[in-house]
C-alpha cells in the first residue's frame, strides 16, 4: 500500500507538471508534448478491492525533512475519501491543451463545456456598477432576497414550479450545488444512480459522500435516454439519489416530457428516493425539443432538488454563479455545508445574475441569438461526420456537444503511433496527429464515443473536421458497421 501512495503522489508532481519549454518546430517535439494520456493513466483507480481497503486503512506516506533536532518523518498520506476520488479528465485535458497552445502548438481546443461567447454586455454592466457602488461586501449566506426573488419568478414563470426565497440557495456555480446536495442527502451506503453517458463529476461526488454510484447505461440507439425499466431494476432499499441531466452534457439528449413521467411514476413506488434535476442547459435547446422540469411533474415536487446556473446560457462561467431549488428541510442542510465551507456567492456576480434573469423569457434576445448561433454549429458537425466512415451520431437536441461513436475505428494499428484501443488513445492521436483536443468517452462512463464541444466558431470547427477527416483518412474503420 505505501507503494500505491508513492505512485499516487508522483503522479500528482507530473499532472501538475507544464512545459514552457515547448515549441512546434518539429514534429517530435509536438509528439513529445502530447503527454495527457500518460498522465490520466496514473490516475486511473484501484480495483474495488483496493478501494474497499483505503476505507479501511489510511494509506502510509512519509516524507523525511532535516530540523534542528534531527531527521523528521513527516505524514504526508492523504484522506481515503480522495484517494477514491479520480480526477476530471475534462479539466486535465483542457488545461493541457492549453499549456499546449501557449506554447505556440496550434490546438484547436474543443475540449471545455464553456459558450465562445461573451457576456451579454447588460449582465457586466450590472457587474461593473455593483464594483463602482461599492457593493463588494459578503452577501447572506444563502444568497441576497433580490437574487432569490428573481429566481422564485423565474422558476414559476419557465418552469412552472413554485418557490419561495428561503427554498432557495444560490452557490459558487451549480457544480457547488450539486455536490452540497449529494454530501446533505446521502449516507454512506446509499446508492446513487446516474445514467450513462453522465457528466464525470456525478460519481465523484457519490464517493466523497460515501455513496456508491449505480451506473445504468443507456443507448446511442435510443438517443442516449434512460430506460424506465431499467432504472426499475436497478432500485433498492439503498437507492437514495437518482441523478437527472437535461438537456444533457455530453450527449445533448432532451428528455421529452412522456419519458420524464414514467419515470416519476417509478420513483413515486419508492418512499427514499429523491432525485437530483440538472437544469443548467435548459435555454440551448433546439426544436421541436422543448424543456421539462422533473419537479413539475405531479407528486414529484416534495422529492426533487433542481439545480440550475448562469454559466452556460448566459455565458457567464467566470462569474461563478448558479443555485439549488427543493423543499427547505433539503435547501437549509445544504445551506448548513455551505455556511461552513464558502460562504455566500460573490456580491458582484449576484447583482449580475438579477442582471441576467432580468433580460426576459428564456434569456430574451441575447440568448437567443447564442442558441442560434449553436444550432447553426450542430447541423454542420452533424453533416460533416454523418459523411464519414463507420461514425455513428445520435443528434443532440439541445446544450453544444456531439458525441460521436468511433467504435469502429478501435483496434486499427496506426503506423509511428500505434494500436487505437479506445476512446483515450483515439484522441490521444487526434491530438498528436491533427493537433485538435477532444474528451475521450471513457470519461463520461462510455468507452465507444468520443465529445466534441461545439462552443467554437463555425470557421473553427470547419478547420477541426478538416483536420481531422485528415488525420483519419489512411484509418480504415476495424471493425465493420
Amino acid at each position: 500500500m505505501a507503494a500505491t501512495a508513492s505512485h499516487s503522489f508522483q503522479a500528482s508532481s507530473r499532472i501538475a507538471s507544464t512545459h514552457p519549454q515547448l515549441k512546434p518546430s518539429s514534429d517530435s517535439q509536438i509528439s513529445n508534448s502530447i503527454s495527457f494520456s500518460s498522465q490520466l493513466r496514473s490516475f486511473s483507480l484501484k480495483s474495488s478491492s483496493s478501494t474497499r481497503q483505503l476505507h479501511s486503512h489510511r494509506i502510509s506516506a512519509a516524507l523525511r525533512t532535516e530540523s534542528s533536532s534531527g531527521t523528521v518523518v513527516v505524514d504526508i498520506s492523504l484522506s481515503p475519501r480522495v484517494n477514491s476520488v479520480k480526477p476530471s479528465k475534462t479539466v486535465a485535458i483542457t488545461d493541457q491543451a492549453t499549456a499546449l497552445a501557449q506554447a505556440g502548438v496550434p490546438v484547436i481546443r474543443l475540449a471545455a463545456g464553456e459558450p465562445d461567447f461573451d457576456t451579454p454586455a447588460i449582465i457586466a454592466e450590472a457587474g461593473i456598477s455593483a464594483i463602482r457602488e461599492g457593493y463588494t461586501r459578503y452577501t447572506p449566506n444563502a444568497g441576497t432576497l433580490e437574487l432569490r426573488s428573481a429566481i422564485c419568478h423565474k422558476l414559476k414563470e419557465e418552469n412552472r414550479i413554485s418557490y419561495t426565497p428561503d427554498q432557495i440557495l444560490v452557490s459558487n456555480g451549480a457544480k457547488q450545488s450539486i455536490l452540497q446536495a449529494v454530501l446533505a442527502v446521502c449516507s454512506p451506503g446509499d446508492e446513487v444512480l446516474i445514467p450513462a453517458p453522465y457528466w464525470v463529476s456525478y460519481p465523484e461526488m457519490a464517493r466523497l459522500a460515501d455513496a456508491n454510484p449505480v451506473i445504468l447505461k443507456t443507448h446511442i440507439s435510443e438517443d442516449f435516454l434512460l430506460d424506465p425499466k431499467l432504472l426499475e431494476s436497478k432500485l433498492s432499499e439503498k437507492s437514495r439519489l437518482l441523478i437527472l441531466c437535461s438537456p444533457s452534457n455530453p450527449t445533448g439528449s432532451v428528455y421529452p416530457r412522456k419519458l420524464l413521467e414514467e419515470i416519476a411514476q417509478i420513483v413515486a413506488r419508492h418512499p427514499r428516493l429523491l432525485v437530483l434535476s440538472d437544469e443548467i442547459y435548459e435555454h440551448i435547446i433546439y426544436a421541436p425539443a422543448t424543456h421539462t422540469s422533473f419537479a413539475s411533474l405531479p407528486g414529484m415536487w416534495d422529492r426533487t432538488l433542481t439545480v440550475n446556473g448562469f454559466s452556460k446560457a448566459f455565458a457567464m462561467t467566470g462569474w461563478r454563479l448558479g443555485y439549488l431549488a427543493g423543499p427547505k428541510h433539503f435547501v437549509a442542510a445544504c445551506g448548513k455545508i455551505q455556511s461552513q465551507s464558502t460562504s455566500g456567492a460573490s456580491s458582484i456576480s449576484q447583482k449580475a445574475g438579477v442582471a441576467a434573469l432580468g433580460m426576459g423569457y428564456a434569456g430574451g434576445e441575447a440568448v437567443s441569438v447564442m442558441v442560434k448561433a449553436f444550432r447553426e454549429r450542430r447541423d454542420f458537425l452533424v453533416k460533416s461526420f454523418g459523411e464519414m466512415e463507420g461514425v455513428k451520431i445520435s443528434e443532440p437536441q439541445g446544450a453544444f456537444y456531439l458525441f460521436l461513436d468511433f467504435s469502429s475505428y478501435f483496434g486499427a494499428e496506426i503506423d509511428g503511433f500505434g494500436a487505437i484501443n479506445g476512446s483515450e488513445s483515439l484522441c490521444r492521436y487526434l491530438l498528436d496527429k491533427a493537433q485538435v483536443a477532444l474528451v475521450p468517452g471513457d470519461a463520461f462512463g462510455e468507452d465507444s464515443c468520443i465529445r466534441i464541444s461545439y462552443a467554437a466558431s463555425l470557421s473553427t470547427l470547419q478547420e477541426a473536421v478538416e483536420r481531422i477527416k485528415k488525420a483519419l483518412i489512411s484509418v480504415r474503420p476495424a471493425v465493420p458497421v
